[in-house]
């Protein structure tokens, strides 16, 4: 059973998701693995989502970016980096990509009583990368191992966004310990927002998405 017919009610939407290839891998589908797990799900499921949500209003959605998204790069021209490849880049890519889309969210969303932000949570002690990383990524991530967040730290920012009285009516924001940060400026371009909502739809097969 599908969750909007099992569930009556979605008051918050937290899409948390971060995955680091130092490699290319294409999914089943044929996209290129970290722009497919780290962007193009969540906009996928937020959208499928969103008569629920709206129907729920007030509600929220709340997406896990990085601060890496400061240096990220939409490339149009190869978003699934076909011609070029590079780890880092692809996940700094996907995470810019998830603040875009959260202000074009916020954006197409205005009025209707559904907020939408993004955030860093902070560096945070998981396995993330730990199925195809470069010696680099391994060497550092044990030298900065006993300083980083645990998960539960990690989560304080996400749970301020999608539960504190303070934030009702807050959208279109990036957060990082639980105060507004500035992003990267191509996530206030609404050009470029827009053309990004559109490839994103057109790769995961959506006829139709709210304008």
């Amino acid at each position: 059973m599908s969750f909007p017919r099992a569930y009556p009610r979605l008051d918050v939407l937290v899409n948390n998701v971060g995955g680091f290839w130092a490699h290319r891998h294409p999914t089943a589908d044929g996209l290129e693995r970290t722009f497919a797990l780290n962007h193009l799900a969540s906009f996928l499921l937020t959208n499928l989502l969103l008569d629920r949500l709206k129907q729920s209003a007030p509600a929220r959605v709340v997406n896990v970016s990085s601060h890496v998204q400061a240096e990220g790069r939409i490339d149009f021209d190869d978003l699934q980096g076909a011609r070029t490849y590079s780890g880092q880049a692809a996940y700094s890519q996907s995470k810019l990509a998830n603040v875009m889309f959260t202000n074009e969210l916020a954006r197409r969303l205005e009025g209707t009583g559904v907020t939408a932000n993004s955030l860093h949570p902070g560096v945070v002690c998981t396995n993330f990368g730990a199925e195809d990383q470069t010696w680099l990524f391994t060497v550092v991530n044990q030298v900065v191992l006993p300083f980083l967040k645990t998960p539960a730290q990690g989560a304080q920012t996400s749970i301020y966004l999608a539960s504190a009285s303070e934030m009702d009516g807050v959208t279109g924001q990036f957060f990082a310990n639980k105060k507004v940060k500035a992003a990267n400026r191509v996530a206030n371009d609404p050009a470029m927002t827009a053309r990004l909502w559109q490839a994103s739809a057109d790769l995961v097969g959506m006829k139709e998405a709210i304008s």
